[in-house]
């Protein structure tokens, strides 16, 4: 029987070890996506407890920090949601947790928070019940006292070369110009811009966001469709200068339905008046705002990340209670793939297609995006066009097995730019050496099977290059 987690753990070969060990395992990182905040970053943040920085709990301003993951695998164990994301007493919360995760066999979960346990505290025993109060004050004692444990220190300890924050075009990225300033912190931590609430023009809000957006770049109004365009892309223009490496766009789905700029205008025009917009009138406008920022994204060389078919806020009552982005969210089914594949299209037309990276929510489009891609690669970066790794619901070890292989049947798995957390946790980082391991047992296999050669000079640039090298490459750094 092997041990639950040790050196080699989910290493099954001899291949899969030296692979792993000897070029993955101490690649720098590079988390090109992720919602940490850059102000805690700044300020150099020390929690105070494990519940603080596994749960989270409730900000100043009523919205939710926190690791929606385990809030769901508390919840499928029956727990009130007080323990969940209210106020009860931290312990109490970490204990409700830990006896859900005695039951999560199976999920990712047990083996997240089991290696965060064992990279950031040494702790080498499985978390259980019995032991959970031993291992609260010894992560406690570290949190508080350590004086490697605050942010900066767990960004340090992990090895993280690059954090790509995410970030609405209105914000003034002070926090991130401070980084940028401070000598004592050389991990280089870089705005991405997310315009969501500028093209979602038929959700609640858009109306109010769109004034900000005219603040933002020191106008009374926007006016036009045009001059919403103009704006986002004097704002983009100033997230370069802030060293943005990516955009990115959690959208329903992925529109392409072009239309004039008069008629885009007249939208626009509709949607500010508080008229009802058509499906079809809402697309357009979308298309016209993707088509322009895809071409602003491939001359400032930002790369574009398309992130869609998730189903948002679907539990009515909880959305109410808790607001967004606390664990309600599901996977949907859209079948936009012919959608992307035209702006694609559109964008290199002209020769103006940025860096891109599709991801879909949905795996069973893990196939299509892996056809879509080949059809629009360009010689600016060997895999211009990227299926992005497993994401959400799919960075398990089985998503992220389905995920690589799907780009290996129908790519090059080679130019992988490989893992991000995609998380609000500082402990996330973890999940880099558990995708790190699986990349290097699905290679070892294919190897020791006798499905490719056992050349080292090519097994170690391969390795490498989807541990770390590839990502530096196509990000700049």
């Amino acid at each position: 029987m092997k041990a639950f987690i040790d050196k080699d753990f989910l290493l099954d070969t001899e291949t899969a070890r030296h692979l792993f060990h000897d070029y993955s395992e101490n690649q720098p990182l590079v988390d090109y996506h992720c919602h940490i905040s850059p102000q805690e970053i700044y300020e150099d943040r020390r929690f105070e407890n494990l519940t603080q920085v596994w749960l989270g709990g409730k900000n100043p301003d009523g919205s939710y920090f926190g690791d929606h993951y385990k809030w769901r695998v508390m919840r499928a164990n029956g727990v009130s949601e007080d323990y969940v994301t209210g106020d009860k007493p931290a312990y109490d919360r970490y204990i409700k947790f830990v006896e859900a995760l005695q039951l999560a066999i199976g999920n990712p979960m047990v083996h997240w928070c089991n290696l965060e346990l064992k990279q950031f505290f040494g702790i080498e025993k499985p978390l259980t019940v019995e032991n959970a109060k031993e291992i609260w004050d010894i992560c406690n004692d570290k949190l508080q006292n350590d004086p490697e444990m605050t942010v900066r220190g767990i960004i340090k300890k992990a090895n993280v070369a690059f954090i790509g924050t995410t970030d609405d075009p209105v914000d003034s990225l002070e926090w991130h110009k401070k980084i940028a300033e401070d000598p004592t912190f050389t991990v280089k931590v870089c705005p991405s811009f997310r315009p969501d609430k500028a093209i979602n023009i038929s959700k609640p809000g858009f109306a109010e966001y769109i004034a900000k957006l005219a603040k933002s770049v020191g106008k009374d109004s926007l006016d036009s469709a045009e001059d919403v365009m103009k704006a986002l892309v004097e704002r983009l223009e100033f997230f370069a200068e802030m060293g943005c490496r990516a955009s990115d766009h959690g959208l329903d789905y992925i529109p392409y339905r072009p239309a004039g700029l008069d008629e885009v205008n007249q939208i626009y025009q509709k949607a500010m008046a508080g008229e009802v917009l058509t499906v079809e009138e809402a697309e357009k406008y979308q298309t016209a705002i993707l088509l322009c920022l895809g071409k602003s994204y491939h001359r400032l060389d930002i790369a574009m990340q398309l992130h869609y078919s998730c189903l948002r806020n679907v539990n009515k009552r909880m959305y109410e209670l808790l607001g967004p982005d606390t664990g309600f969210d599901v996977i949907s089914q859209n079948t936009c793939g012919g959608a992307i594949a035209q702006l694609l299209s559109a964008l290199d037309e002209n020769g103006e297609c940025p860096k891109t990276i599709i991801y879909s929510l949905n795996p069973a489009d893990n196939e299509q995006i892996g056809t879509i891609i080949g059809a629009f690669q360009g010689t600016e970066v060997p895999g211009k066009i990227q299926h992005g790794s497993a994401w959400w619901f799919n960075d398990t070890k089985s998503g992220m097995e389905a995920q690589m292989k799907s780009l290996a049947n129908l790519g090059l798995l080679g130019n992988f730019v490989g893992m991000l957390t995609d998380s609000r946790s500082f402990l996330s980082y973890a999940r880099h050496d558990y995708f790190r391991r699986i990349l290097c047992n699905l290679i070892g296999n294919w190897v020791e099977n006798g499905e490719y050669p056992n050349l080292e000079g090519n097994l170690k640039r391969i390795v490498e290059g989807v541990s770390y090298t590839n990502a530096a490459r196509y990000f700049g750094l």
